[in-house]
């Protein structure tokens, strides 16, 4: 039976229930978002992105590019480097996941119990489960982005910042849809590049069980909420700043501009909850990358080039892949 893949990066949640399109409530009736002037011109046209990262041992290297969303609308990647160095690799690592798969058969059958997957249980409105503090701010920001939309009062905070986020991004210029896997993915078939995806799947046999259970369980997704309204009151002028300096290579900068992530924090809300420890779920970062190193050094070891993309906030941590390849013995060069 063909098995369908379902992102995991909120699973259980945000995936499970957009990737599927079940929307519910009135988000086409939204109003639009109040005028609001944007200081930080962004670039446009083509651009480079930033070099590549090189790991070696001995005469095999592995280059890697480091990715960034969101990026600007505007513009259109293209590097001349890493379009050469991937068609003369022999193997292109994709980013690692660890995920979900249900049956297409399931999945059809899923859709029904979607509807009101991403509302609060007991039918508690956000005012109910935020502090209070902490929902004025958000009045203030949904006014701003999203504007007079009701339904999203009944959300859980995970849905109803990530709704936030998605709006304010969009407003300020920027994107998280972009072009450069498509590009990747036609470069590497062209060229006949193995590509090889690090990471591992969990089938949920009884799906609708789990969004059953999903609806009715607790999750303490307050700090994620929290996290993402702190990131939209202070963090956009430079979420901007960071997509022009990767737009243009300029990795000086990137550095000195350290991503304020709220993936992490939000993360960390559905994957310790008890339905994600039911299914193996638990501590996702460590699993990727646990996955993506083993996929690299098996790589290296058999292939003069290969190639890989991971997120740049990843290249950037002081104790994050690169390093773990360093303490391996691995040269590690940075662009």
């Amino acid at each position: 039976m063909r098995l369908l893949t379902i992102n995991c990066v909120f699973i259980f949640s945000m995936s499970l229930a957009l990737q599927t399109h079940a929307i519910d409530g009135d988000d086409q009736a939204a109003s639009p978002p109040l005028p609001d002037a944007v200081e930080e011109v962004l670039v446009i046209g083509e651009q480079p992105g930033p070099g590549l990262w090189k790991v070696s041992k001995g005469d095999h290297v592995l280059w890697i590019m480091g990715t960034l969303k969101p990026l600007p609308k505007k513009m259109t990647w293209r590097s001349k480097q890493v379009e050469a160095v991937l068609a003369a690799s022999q193997e292109y690592i994709t980013p690692p996941s660890v995920g979900v798969r249900i049956s297409a058969a399931n999945k059809f059958m899923l859709l029904p119990s979607l509807i009101g997957i991403r509302n609060n249980p007991d039918g508690k409105k956000l005012q109910e489960v935020v502090p209070p503090e902490l929902y004025s701010r958000w009045l203030v920001l949904k006014k701003k982005y999203i504007g007079r939309n009701n339904s999203i009062e009944n959300w859980r905070p995970i849905f109803a910042a990530h709704k936030l986020y998605e709006q304010a991004v969009d407003k300020s210029g920027l994107t998280e849809s972009t072009n450069i896997m498509d590009v990747l993915r036609e470069i590497a078939k062209e060229n006949k590049v193995m590509k090889a995806g690090p990471g591992t799947t969990t089938e949920i046999a009884k799906p609708r069980e789990v969004v059953k259970k999903f609806k009715k369980m607790p999750i303490d997704d307050v700090a994620c909420f929290a996290k993402i309204i702190e990131r939209l009151e202070t963090d956009l002028d430079e979420m901007r700043a960071r997509a022009n300096a990767w737009a243009m290579g300029d990795v000086d900068a990137l550095r000195k501009l350290p991503e304020a992530d709220h993936d992490e924090i939000c993360k960390s809300a559905v994957f310790n909850a008890a339905l994600a420890e039911e299914h193996g779920l638990q501590d996702i970062p460590q699993q990727k990358q646990k996955y993506w190193l083993a996929e690299a050094e098996s790589s290296l070891a058999k292939h003069a080039s290969t190639f890989s993309i991971l997120p740049i906030i990843e290249l950037l941590k002081p104790n994050g892949y690169l390093a773990a390849l360093r303490e391996k013995g691995y040269v590690v060069e940075e662009p």
